[in-house]
Parts: structure tokens; C-alpha cells; sequence
């Protein structure tokens, strides 16, 4: 049976739970060692997520162009799918990704970064298949786990989403990220005061980051304290970043009104017509 279409507006929330996984589902995982010659490999000069759009671009270009001369490189592989992940390319990843497990078959870094191309490109069961072959069940790594949840959370599996995120948090209690996960499943559902008590949970946490507090920011605001919202979107954040992460704020929320009255729709009882 085919899922749901989702709204555009739930699926932009989506993307905030998968957003974390672009690093922490990856990060110290590797079973990988780069046997290439220093300075092979394009370093990234920041986190992927903290890219503008000139800055992806050029990133993306440098390291494709990498690729292509190795393309059984995995490091060089995962970060250049990573690349045209962020930039919207998500058939290409899945592509890039799909050439380096061929070459990688039981690197983990790899297995990994292919189950969430998976699963960008609408590929969910396959995803959790994927990220399943990467973990290993004597040494569970939760960052996988946490990917699971994330990807279930995708399918419309809410309970099981959070079972996930759980076992996750048994192995690393108060991580944010995975915090942040749960957090946000519950905004896909509505509970928007559970959403903030995790998220404010996850906040608090020394490893906390602006992704983490734009979550809460989004789950504050769509309970219509906006100025509060905002607030938590500017905070610890230099001006520049601090006005992209309202604009980004205030994008989410204008499209609240339109989704709810969706959500009425398809849940009010059809008319009969006979």
C-alpha cells in the first residue's frame, strides 16, 4: 500500500527530524581508514548544514570533482552525496551512494550515509534495511539507532519512531540530537507540549546547537507564542545567522494556517452523495 502523500508543510518539519543525521548519523562511525595521500580528500571548512548557497556550491564542485577521479573513495563519496543532499540533489546522492557501497560493502560510514540517501529519495524500507546491515548488535552505535527512529518517523510510524529514539537515549542519555528527534516526532503528531518538553530537554544540553534550538523555536511559535519563538531562534547566534534562522522560522509558520486546515479536511467525514 502506497503512503500518504504529506503536506508540504509536514514535510519540511520532516526535514527538521532528519536534519541532525546529516552529521550525528554519520559522525564516529567510520570503520574506514583513508589510505589516499594527504590533502586527496577535500576538507570541509564547516558543517554542511552551516553552508550558504555559495558556499555549497563551491564545496560541492571541489569535492564532486574529487569523486570523479576516485569514485570508490568512500570518505570522498559520503561527503559529496552529503553535498548534493543539502543542495536539493537527492537522485544524484542516492546514485553517488549507490557506486560507493558497490566499492565499500562493509564500511559502516558508508552503509550509513546510503540508507539516509535511501530514505531522502522516498526509498524508507530499503533505508532501514540499509542502515539495519551497518549496526552492529554486540557494539550498537545509537547514531544508527537514531537514524531508524528518524526514518520511521518518515513512514508515518510514530510509536515505533520513538521506541527507537529511546533505545537510542539508553545508550547515550541526554544526547540532543536524539532529544531533538523525539522532540519533533511529537510535532508531527500535534503533541506540541510534549514536542517542547523534550526540546527544551535537548536545548539544554552543553551539545546542544542552533538546530537543535530552531527545532524548539518552530514547536514554541506553532503554539502561537511567536515573539518567545523568536527569541529562541536569535539566541547565541551571530546577526547574519540570527535573521536567517527567524526568516526560516517565520517560513514554517506562515504555512501553519494552510496545514491545518488540510488536516480538517481529511479528517472530516465525507458527504454522502447516494
Amino acid at each position: 500500500m502506497p503512503l500518504p502523500a504529506i503536506h508540504p508543510f509536514k514535510n519540511r518539519i520532516l526535514q527538521c527530524v532528519t536534519a541532525a543525521l546529516v552529521v550525528t548519523a554519520l559522525a564516529g562511525c567510520s570503520t574506514t581508514k583513508d589510505k589516499m595521500t594527504t590533502g586527496s580528500v577535500p576538507k570541509l571548512t564547516k558543517p554542511v548544514e552551516a553552508m550558504d548557497a555559495n558556499e555549497l556550491h563551491a564545496m560541492t564542485e571541489r569535492v564532486g570533482q574529487a569523486y570523479e577521479k576516485n569514485p570508490r573513495d568512500p570518505v570522498n563519496g559520503v561527503n559529496y552525496a552529503n553535498l548534493l543532499r543539502m543542495a536539493g540533489r537527492d537522485a544524484q546522492a542516492l546514485a553517488v551512494m549507490q557506486q560507493v557501497a558497490i566499492s565499500n560493502p562493509k564500511d559502516r560510514n558508508v552503509l550509513a550515509a546510503y540508507g539516509k540517501a535511501q530514505a531522502a529519495a522516498g526509498q524508507f524500507q530499503q533505508a532501514l534495511d540499509t542502515i539495519g546491515r551497518a549496526q552492529t548488535p554486540d557494539r550498537p552505535d545509537w547514531r544508527l539507532i537514531s537514524a531508524q527512529g528518524a526514518i520511521l518517523d518518515q513512514m508515518g510510524k510514530p510509536s515505533d519512531a520513538r521506541a527507537r529514539y529511546r533505545d537510542a537515549l539508553d545508550i547515550m542519555p541526554n544526547e540532543p540530537s536524539v532529544l531533538s528527534n523525539l522532540g519533533m516526532s511529537y510535532v508531527l503528531t500535534g503533541d506540541l507540549r510534549t514536542a517542547e518538553t523534550y526540546l527544551k530537554q535537548a536545548a539544554s544540553q552543553p551539545g546542544a546547537d542552533s538546530r537543535v534550538r530552531q527545532n524548539l523555536a518552530l514547536a514554541v511559535g506553532l503554539q502561537g507564542r511567536f515573539p518567545e519563538a523568536e527569541e529562541i531562534a536569535r539566541r547565541e547566534l551571530a546577526p547574519q545567522q540570527a535573521d536567517a534562522n527567524v526568516a526560516y522560522l517565520r517560513s514554517m509558520l506562515s504555512q501553519q494556517n494552510s496545514w491545518q486546515k488540510l488536516a480538517a479536511k481529511d479528517s472530516a467525514p465525507a458527504s454522502n452523495t447516494n
